[in-house]
């Protein structure tokens, strides 16, 4: 499991490393360049799988055929 994901903003480019969650989507980030907050594209869950280099732990999980857990993304 990745816990790394470059978030990229759609708005400037500025790209920066961050550190997921493993028991919370993310549905906030503001982007450290232009100030923008950005928030999950539509049928996305969180900002990680809309603009990370990487989908958040719950959808890699899921990608995997990996079970158990709570999970933010099962009502996407």
């Amino acid at each position: 499991m990745l816990l790394r994901s470059t978030i990229t903003c759609p708005h400037c480019s500025v790209a920066k490393m961050e550190i997921m969650p493993t028991d919370a989507c993310q549905f906030f980030y503001e982007c450290t360049g232009c100030g923008t907050t950005l928030k999950p594209k539509s049928g996305d869950c969180c900002v990680f799988c809309s603009y990370g280099s990487v989908p958040c732990p719950p959808i890699q999980a899921e990608r995997s055929g990996e079970s158990g857990g709570t999970s933010c993304c099962a009502t996407r």
